[in-house]
């Protein structure tokens, strides 16, 4: 019927830990081949030493999908987070297919592998941000590109349970990678010695711990994210803390970031993940618009029975905001809005409504509306 959605299983029984809970972290990622068809890529959280990938049997179906295939980077391996991008300028302006993820030979850490033809064969890259550290470091990071040369990195320098988290930006062009500014920092290949060597965004403290959350580029090349710091819980033991998080926007005009707070973000989601947040994303196509999910009014911060999501606009470049609610009163959480990639004139938002215990105990439903 037209209208109607299907469902494809890509992999059947991956969502199960050995425990046999659903995990939030082994969601697949996309990405568009050249020829129109779809590449599928997907891992466990951390168990296992590849990532398995399909392609569809047509172009812009999802459908129907060729076999499945796996890609080993190395025995040791421990992968998760996939994020697809691919660069049509790359491999002698034939393209290239990246796949960022974490956990290249066990090092916890953000990694990559590529496919110079369209996601039908692999190769390895390596670990691009280190951390020089006694313990398993993890720097958490997003990405953006433009599709043709560029990637934007956003991340910090840990999970923010471990560490009191700066964020930090970098971009790759031409097999560099390069601060906000266009200062080359060394290859790809040989990745960032330590975060500090990107451009730093947000200092972070003991009571100004942060977390990234979304970024993406304009017309121009110049990257905006949203971010969330936990205020005020320095000292305090696992499942004490994240009482109040703020959300956070922060932009490039090419010759510095303009960083502000502007909304607060609630509490956290549940005690022992005390960073979770009902997070935050931004428009693609409208650098003055985001959304997000707070149990908290945004501007003055009195407490909600359930999170809510509103949308936020500015008219300054992000010095203040103007916030409508899209949901109130709601008997259940709404959380973790997105935005897909549309266009200027028409504007999708989805976000999970229900209950969300942790990351593997959750019962949730995929809602949304379309904004004109």
């Amino acid at each position: 019927a037209s209208g109607s959605l299907k469902r494809t299983v890509l992999h059947q029984g991956l969502l199960s830990t050995p425990g046999g809970a659903y995990d939030d972290h082994n969601a697949p990622a996309f990405v568009e081949r050249s020829d129109g068809r779809l590449l599928a890529v997907y891992a466990a959280h951390g168990t296992q030493n590849r990532f398995y990938y399909r392609i569809s049997e047509r172009p812009r179906d999802a459908s129907a999908w060729r076999e499945e295939k796996v890609f080993v980077p190395s025995e040791k391996s421990r992968i998760t987070y996939q994020n697809l991008h691919r660069l049509s300028k790359e491999n002698g302006g034939k393209g290239r297919i990246y796949n960022f993820y974490r956990g290249y030979d066990n090092s916890f850490k953000p990694s990559y592998a590529y496919s110079d033809d369209d996601g039908e064969t692999w190769s390895q890259g390596g670990v691009f941000i280190d951390v020089p550290s006694e313990f398993r470091h993890r720097p958490y990071a997003r990405y953006a590109s433009d599709g043709v040369d560029t990637v934007h990195i956003f991340y910090t320098e840990g999970h923010p349970r471990d560490f009191d988290n700066s964020v930090y930006h970098v971009f790759y062009r031409a097999g560099n990678l390069h601060r906000s500014d266009g200062t080359v920092i060394r290859p790809l290949a040989e990745g960032l010695k330590k975060p500090e060597e990107g451009t730093r965004i947000f200092r972070g403290d003991p009571d100004n711990v942060a977390w990234t959350s979304d970024i993406h580029a304009d017309a121009q090349g110049r990257p905006w994210v949203a971010y969330s710091v936990q205020k005020n819980s320095a000292g305090l033991p696992s499942k004490q803390g994240g009482e109040d998080h703020r959300y956070r926007y922060a932009r490039w005009t090419g010759r510095e970031w303009r960083d502000y707070e502007i909304a607060f973000a609630g509490s956290r989601l549940y005690p022992g993940e005390d960073d979770y947040t009902g997070n935050i994303a931004l428009d693609p196509d409208d650098p003055d618009a985001v959304y997000i999910s707070s149990n908290a009014d945004p501007v003055t911060g009195a407490r909600l029975p359930h999170y809510q999501i509103f949308a936020g606009r500015t008219a300054d470049g992000g010095r203040t905001w103007r916030w409508t609610p899209l949901t109130r009163d709601s008997d259940a959480d709404n959380i973790r809005p997105m935005v897909p990639k549309w266009d200027k004139a028409n504007t999708a938002v989805l976000w999970l409504r229900g209950t969300y215990r942790a990351y593997t105990n959750y019962d949730l439903a995929v809602v949304g509306l379309i904004r004109r």
